[in-house]
């Protein structure tokens, strides 16, 4: 996980002892972000570089800490709300020692401007906030019955019925803000069957790896694709992987086959290495890479994300197993870094390890090919003499910038990377 906080130097800050904590920069062409969670609620004191809340960018998960020392006061969102870089996530009251004393002469005292005072030192969370909101209530009127006069979601109900708003309170939590309130534990996408009859429509907004996989799809779609289809024989492959399991020295790894897909894949792509490159179209140039950073799609509860395992042409089948397990763990956990993400070269799609015998994929851009292998199957097949033989057999599509990349080079790759996976033993002759 990567920290993040505000860079505005103490000396900089307003007269005021109310500092704004905005969302700062999480990286290179990185506008907004989706808000995950807070670890702090208003009324908290916070300490330097304690963690306040959780954001998730296009490419990563990142957590916010504190630049300052000093009392939450206003959280300004909740989870699943989209915050722009720069803008205000919360206010906070600093405590006086912690800067010069010449800073803080000049500051104002919240007790000293008693509307400012009254907009900041209501306590409650965010979900009560955005129920408040959603029905026009000015939270600053409820009356909070909790710890510290923390305004809770029976103030705010009680309130609606005592002004009007609504005659069944129950009905207001429930149906309108259902999904907010999960959103204080952390934004959920499922939403419960409780809070919604199947008949009804409902709009969703697309958050995190969703609202990437729009702005990636949409530019791949301008690009002339083309697909090159065929079947791999994976009997070898399958043996390979029953001998890994059988003398397997570390009980904690699990072995799979895509380990030795994406070895051979590495060793394929020395010799053909426009496969491992990138397009720049304005400048008219193919930038061919010298590491072999293959992604993987993983498909998780946040959608789609391809991290990538980094320079496999100089790992083992081993550490390519455990760099996987690794990934997979954190995409699991949406915890992956913008490093996970970011530089890959050529991305492998298993669809099979879902179902499927093969995908017609859209190139990862700025990478120039894709490649979809389906579900390994046992099917019956004819030998040169007639005979009927059980063979398994893998499908995989390659999809490929055509800008770039033509059918000759694309096929010859695949013969190379068909030839180390049907006869693994070639593997040794790499080895260095």
């Amino acid at each position: 996980t990567r920290y993040w906080f505000s860079t505005q130097p103490a000396l900089d800050l307003p007269a005021t002892k109310i500092v704004d904590v905005p969302l700062a920069q999480t990286g290179e062409g990185i506008a907004e972000c989706e808000l995950l969670k807070w670890h702090v609620q208003e009324g908290d004191y916070v300490e330097d570089f304690q963690p306040l809340c959780e954001v998730q960018s296009d490419k990563a998960t990142i957590e916010i800490t504190s630049r300052y020392k000093g009392k939450v006061s206003n959280i300004l969102y909740v989870p699943g709300d989209i915050v722009k870089v720069g803008e205000t996530l919360l206010k906070m009251l600093i405590d006086e020692s912690a800067f010069p004393s010449t800073t803080l002469d000049n500051a104002k005292s919240v007790d000293s401007d008693p509307g400012k005072g009254r907009q900041t030192g209501v306590l409650s969370t965010p979900a009560v906030r955005s129920l408040a909101k959603q029905h026009g209530i000015d939270i600053n009127e409820v009356c909070g019955t909790g710890k510290d006069g923390r305004v809770l979601i029976e103030d705010v109900l009680n309130f609606a019925v005592m002004k009007g708003i609504t005659k069944n309170p129950s009905t207001v939590l429930h149906t309108d803000s259902g999904e907010q309130l999960q959103g204080a534990e952390g934004y959920n996408y499922a939403v419960t069957t409780e809070s919604y009859r199947l008949s009804e429509d409902r709009t969703l907004p697309l958050r995190g790896f969703h609202r990437a996989m729009v702005k990636s799809m949409s530019l791949a779609a301008k690009v002339p694709h083309f697909h090159y289809v065929d079947e791999i024989n994976c009997d070898a492959l399958v043996e390979l992987k029953t001998s890994f399991q059988k003398n397997n020295p570390s009980p904690d790894v699990k072995y799979t086959f895509l380990p030795i897909l994406i070895k051979s894949l590495s060793m394929a792509l020395v010799k053909y290495p426009f496969m491992n490159s990138c397009f720049k179209e304005d400048a008219l140039e193919v930038i061919l890479k010298g590491s072999h950073n293959i992604g993987i799609a993983m498909a998780t509860q946040n959608g789609l994300v391809v991290p990538n395992i980094k320079n496999v042409q100089s790992l083992s089948i081993m550490e390519i197993t455990k760099e996987l397990a690794r990934l997979q763990q954190l995409a699991s956990n949406n915890k992956l870094t913008s490093e996970d993400i970011c530089g890959g070269t050529i991305t492998l799609s298993n669809i099979g390890a879902i179902g499927g015998k093969f995908g017609s994929p859209l190139i990862n851009l700025p990478e120039v090919s894709i490649i979809a292998i389906g579900k390994i199957q046992k099917v019956p097949r004819f030998a040169d003499n007639g005979n009927v033989y059980p063979a398994s057999l893998m499908t995989v599509n390659i999809g490929a910038d055509h800008r770039v990349l033509d059918g000759a080079t694309v096929a010859r790759f695949c013969n190379e990377w068909k030839q180390l996976i049907e006869n693994p033993e070639l593997l040794t002759l790499h080895l260095r």
